[in-house]
């Protein structure tokens, strides 16, 4: 059976090792946090002192961790992951990050004479428990298909390295701009006086009914935002890289950098660990 690591147990880390755990595969896992390890050792997974043990004589090294920073700790700080993958490892970085730092990243890996691939992922905390989790790859074809057994079914290959971490900030850049709206639209109805439940079956009957929309609508009316699914902090992160990104290319940021001012104001008011429907609070 093939020897997997996961770096970071946040919500979708967490639920990715439980699902490799009921398909069998060996795993071993790392957290800052070592409690949040505890779940899945009494599952059976093994628990790294660090990232650079929790990778050690591994097949398969993910991560999912918060930003370039995080990422670029765990695999280049000291006690790394990188200082102890074995050659023909295929490491693969499925946190939500720049594009730059992935292709950067990308050169340290292949020194070692491994894999990769950036892999950022799609879906909700219930998607990740049960392993519908969409993947967004980046890398070449060999490295993808020597992956697909632990990645999963639900897998889109879009092209060379940084393809995944790029289209992760465009998915994101578009979820965040409608969950911003919404939030803004909820408080222009209530000011002007409408139900609430009214406005949600109106709401639920338009055509502004996304999925991100009908999904994140009746906690946002109910002013429900625990447990959390995607922290309202991550979704401020992934807006800001988004708009660097589109900056980068010369291309349109305005929608996105609203949307960024919108979290940023609900950080500042101390909802940045509830769920990013919480831009609604």
């Amino acid at each position: 059976m093939q020897r997997i690591a996961l770096l970071g147990l946040g919500t979708m880390g967490a639920g990715m090792a439980a699902n490799w755990l009921a398909k069998g595969f060996s795993l071993k896992v790392w957290n800052r946090t070592r409690a949040k390890a505890q779940p899945l050792s009494d599952k059976g997974a093994s628990v790294g002192a660090t990232p650079r043990d929790a990778a050690e004589d591994a097949d398969f090294v993910f991560a999912m961790v918060a930003d370039d920073s995080a990422s670029r700790e765990i695999w280049l700080g000291y006690d790394g992951a990188l200082g102890a993958a074995r050659p023909g490892a295929v490491i693969v970085e499925s946190s939500t990050l720049t594009p730059t730092w992935v292709r950067e990243l990308a050169g340290h890996v292949q020194a070692k004479g491994c894999g990769f691939l950036d892999a950022p992922v799609g879906g909700s905390r219930q998607a990740a428990e049960s392993g519908e989790l969409t993947f967004f790859v980046g890398g070449d074809v060999a490295t993808f298909e020597a992956a697909r057994p632990a990645v999963g079914s639900k897998i889109n290959h879009l092209g060379p390295i940084g393809a995944g971490a790029t289209w992760k900030l465009i998915n994101n850049q578009l979820i965040a701009a409608q969950i911003a709206a919404l939030a803004e639209a909820l408080d222009v109805a209530e000011k002007a006086g409408f139900d609430r439940e009214q406005v949600s079956d109106l709401i639920l009957a338009g055509a502004s009914a996304s999925p991100i929309v009908k999904m994140k609508l009746p906690r946002m009316i109910a002013h429900d935002f625990e447990p959390t699914d995607f922290a309202l902090y991550l979704m401020l992160k992934d807006t800001r890289y988004a708009a660097a990104l589109a900056q980068s290319l010369r291309a349109p940021a305005y929608m996105v950098s609203g949307a960024a001012r919108a979290f940023a104001r609900a950080e500042a008011d101390g909802l940045g660990r509830k769920d990013f429907s919480a831009v609604a609070g």
